[in-house]
């Protein structure tokens, strides 16, 4: 009789990793087929977003989504659940791009196609389409074989510039009008790429730059002419601006809620500034870099200190690309009427900034130790990665400070408030423009105004650029903040959790944040507390 039981436990055991595998497989063929699918077929050699084509591909959509809801959740281990819960955002965010957002007919500026610096975060910030021209992954002067390559890639311009004068059919005039700037700086990019080492002496490539040029140019005519006709809100409105936080980005949080969090974390920063300049009155002010070579002595410095900071006070675990990866971002000297908001801070200490430059080490992690499951792999689709990473920068720029970055120099510190207060405040500004309360010039307004010092009066480029972001992505402007909150409960109940466990320290945590991959800060506090409540109100129970 023993061993009768002995041989049934072995089975079921054997039964439920049988299970469990069969689980796992399905759910990655799912996630491989899914992401296939989300790239939209071609049509004329670029990327087709006609209604028609969208209309037409619902069904299969429909058909991958029901074999997500079939697979056995209740069999799946943590991780895996945590996978299905991101495809199943995913999901939701094709249906909601579908339904509602629908950039390729309100947004121009998803017609982008040239992109010439690398995102600091996994993927283009905003929705982007599925064949942009990376010009920065290319080394000038270029071999033939990247010069053929370079000229595919920009060949589809021509047709999809022509493709988007019948898809722009929207009433969203702040996207509209904002948007041609988008498209005019495309012909600026272009002309530029033509003066690039070697480009001149390749024809064809010159000739299709010149055929993007012309039609690029083309189609900024176009929206100039059709703007007039434009006069529609711009926000999703509040409704769809919850569901989308919450069933997308997997962000527990209200339209209601986020302007309670923005609101007090304004408040928090500019009390915390006063008391800051208060504590430090008797000190020097902090001296602004006058010349590239005080700047870069300030910027090196700072580089320096930042990763001795973190590796000596064992923060983080420093990774030997770390240093390289910042390195190759520090910046350069900006005469000082030209200053935007983040380079005036970075003349005065660079420390701040580069802490929230944490995007670069995780972006060198991606590049140098790819994650090792297929689906954290690369970038999460729809910028769900926001409250992630953009929350996590924002996070340890105060983190770091609270850990003891800038002892020796106090006056940082009130740097580091003014950075949460200007986020807050564009954060807070985006979502009355969501909610149709305020137009994107008046919610810039509010970023303008409630940013300590004046410094977001400076340069209005950067004003213009932020604030038109977060209307075309909903929920972006306010990830910095909601990011920040969900981190630091994560941590706080880390902490709760592992109380007495020496081993549960600060490096730790940091350690898990990189090893799980850069998925929505919810599914990070799921997975590392094993704590899935943090959702209960958003994804299906797994029981079910």
């Amino acid at each position: 009789m023993k061993n009768f039981f002995l041989v049934f436990i072995a089975l079921t055991s054997i039964h439920s990793l049988s299970s469990q595998d069969t689980s796992r497989d399905s759910l990655e063929n799912i996630f491989i087929e899914w992401r296939s699918f989300e790239k939209p077929p071609k049509y004329r050699g670029a990327p087709d977003y006609r209604k028609k084509t969208f209309d037409s591909r619902m069904f299969e959509f429909e058909q991958l989504r029901k074999r997500l809801n079939e697979v056995d959740k209740a069999s799946l281990d943590t991780e895996s659940q945590v996978d299905w819960t991101l495809i199943w955002a995913e999901m939701n965010g094709f249906e909601f791009n579908y339904n509602i957002l629908k950039p390729w007919e309100r947004d121009p500026a998803f017609y982008k196609s040239l992109w010439m610096n690398r995102s600091d975060v996994p993927a283009h910030e905003g929705p982007t389409h599925h064949m942009v021209v990376e010009v920065w992954q290319y080394d000038f002067p270029l071999s033939r074989q990247q010069s053929k390559k370079l000229t595919n890639e920009l060949s589809i311009i021509p047709a999809f510039n022509q493709q988007a004068k019948t898809n722009l059919t929207g009433n969203a005039r702040d996207l509209w009008i904002a948007g041609i700037r988008d498209i005019d700086t495309q012909v600026l990019n272009l002309e530029s790429l033509k003066n690039f080492p070697g480009v001149k002496e390749r024809k064809d490539l010159i000739q299709i730059i010149d055929e993007s040029i012309s039609s690029t140019k083309s189609l900024s005519k176009w929206l100039k002419d059709e703007s007039k006709n434009k006069t529609g809100p711009s926000g999703i409105g509040k409704d769809n601006y919850t569901w989308y936080q919450k069933n997308v980005h997997l962000v527990p949080l209200s339209w209601d809620d986020e302007v309670m969090l923005l609101k007090r974390e304004l408040a928090r920063a500019w009390s915390s500034l006063k008391l800051e300049e208060h504590k430090n009155r008797n000190l020097p002010k902090l001296t602004s870099a006058s010349n590239q070579e005080e700047y870069m002595k300030k910027a090196k410095d700072a580089s320096k200190d930042l990763i001795e900071f973190l590796d000596k006070q064992q923060v983080i675990n420093v990774k030997d690309y770390y240093k390289d990866a910042l390195d190759e971002r520090l910046g350069k000297f900006v005469p000082e009427d030209t200053r935007n908001f983040f380079w005036i801070t970075a003349h005065l200490d660079p420390k701040p900034l580069y802490s929230h430059f944490f995007h670069w080490f995780e972006l060198a992690e991606m590049d140098l130790n790819p994650h090792k499951n297929i689906i954290r792999k690369d970038a999460v689709l729809y910028n769900i990665f926001d409250s992630r990473n953009e929350g996590v920068a924002t996070s340890v720029e105060e983190m770091f400070m609270q850990a003891g970055l800038y002892e020796s120099n106090p006056r940082s510190k009130e740097i580091v408030y003014i950075l949460i207060a200007q986020r807050a405040a564009r954060g807070l500004g985006s979502l009355y423009a969501h909610a149709n309360l305020m137009r994107m010039e008046e919610a810039g307004k509010i970023h303008s105004e409630y940013t300590p010092r004046g410094w977001m009066k400076t340069e209005k480029e950067l004003l213009i650029f932020e604030q038109h972001l977060y209307l075309r992505q909903p929920g972006y402007g306010t990830s910095y903040i909601t990011g920040k909150y969900l981190f630091e409960n994560a941590l706080a109940e880390y902490s709760r959790i592992n109380e007495k466990d020496p081993n549960s320290n600060l490096k730790n945590f940091f350690k898990n944040l990189i090893d799980l991959g850069n998925i929505p800060m919810t599914l990070f506090h799921w997975e590392l507390n094993n704590d899935p409540s943090i959702l209960n109100d958003i994804i299906p129970r797994i029981d079910d």
